[in-house]
């Protein structure tokens, strides 16, 4: 008993010169670990009759009985010693300025692109995307533009290999749904990125975006393409906005038309953003070329359909007054905090 009094006086002393958890630690494994002072005098035990060992193991329990005690209670002291001291070292002065935080802002090149799916959403259209490094097959083989078709020359990109490349258009989702549906109807849009080969100045750029649509069906008619387009004008750019086809030409779509809209500036009268011609050019489209429908999965004699492609950054510089398309991809704060307000503001 007096030995292991002399250990718990010893045990009292050290705890009193703690002031830390990895000193508590370490004295904890002196006295309570399996080669600690307490599991020693249990080991001993073995060297006792058996009427010896009861009173020699209540002691030694006793005896680890107050040592947790003791290291438990200090435990305590220490962790508020240490809380205290991180307290103190954590503490805010309320008196300094706080820190200002620089809230950014919607590039308006994907405010535009929201917009657009938005409204096309709303029209029953599916949001479609696909790789924008794709295989010659997809980006035009699929699409009516052989390899020794002359209007490859328009739509010159960047090639990694002889039939890898990073595409010109996002009509190459087209080609990749249509593959996967097989003959059903199909109603999308194909949002995305493309590369051509392209002046870089003030409204060319070799990297621009474009949102495409694509609508197969039976009985689809040049009329379907008009109202959809007509609806996605007044919606883009104001309720009484209307739009005019001219003829034009794409190996994929066959009539092929440019479209127009009435200049939501001025309303037909002419001014600087129309060039004075009341009209804006802002997309090309036209009927699903029949070649295009069977190589793809489609019976022409059946079914029919129509496709568009709107240039994002020109929606937006034109919504915008914009000046340039290269400050679409600048990351200029001050020019993209010009954007704060939502679009139909």
């Amino acid at each position: 008993m007096e030995k292991f009094k002399e250990i718990l006086t010893e045990l009292e002393s050290k705890l009193n010169n703690v002031n830390s958890l990895n000193e508590l630690v370490e004295i904890r494994n002196e006295y309570l670990s399996k080669k600690g002072i307490v599991s020693s005098l249990m080991s001993k035990m073995k060297e006792l009759t058996v009427e010896e060992k009861k009173t020699y193991g209540k002691e030694v329990n006793e005896l680890k009985t107050s040592v947790e005690k003791l290291i438990s209670e200090k435990q305590i002291k220490v962790n508020e010693i240490e809380q205290e001291k991180r307290f103190k070292e954590e503490k805010i002065d309320i008196s300094l300025p706080p820190i200002s935080h620089h809230v950014g802002k919607e590039n308006p090149f994907y405010k535009i692109i929201d917009e657009i799916e938005e409204i096309f959403i709303g029209m029953g259209y599916k949001v479609e995307k696909g790789p924008e490094v794709d295989k010659d097959h997809f980006v035009f083989e699929l699409l009516n533009i052989p390899k020794d078709h002359p209007a490859r020359d328009m739509q010159d990109t960047l090639y990694i290999d002889n039939e890898t490349l990073l595409r010109s258009h996002t009509s190459a989702v087209q080609a990749h749904v249509m593959q996967k549906e097989g003959g059903k109807p199909i109603k999308i849009i194909c949002p995305g990125k493309t590369y051509r080969r392209d002046d870089d100045d003030m409204t060319h750029s070799h990297q621009f975006a474009q949102v495409e649509g694509l609508v197969i069906d039976k009985n689809i008619n040049l009329g379907n393409l008009k109202a959809t387009l007509e609806l996605f004008a007044k919606k883009m750019f104001s309720k009484d906005s209307k739009i005019r086809f001219r003829s034009s030409y794409f190996p994929f779509t066959e009539p092929s038309v440019e479209v127009d809209v009435s200049c939501f500036n001025c309303h037909g009268k002419g001014c600087n953003i129309c060039k004075n011609s009341g009209w804006i050019e802002i997309l090309g489209a036209g009927m699903v070329h029949p070649n295009v429908l069977k190589m793809n999965g489609y019976n022409p004699e059946v079914y029919s359909g129509f496709a568009f492609g709107i240039g994002i950054e020109r929606v937006a510089m034109l919504r915008y007054g914009i000046d340039d398309i290269r400050r679409f991809y600048q990351n200029d704060i001050r020019f993209i905090d010009e954007f704060n307000k939502k679009v139909e503001d």
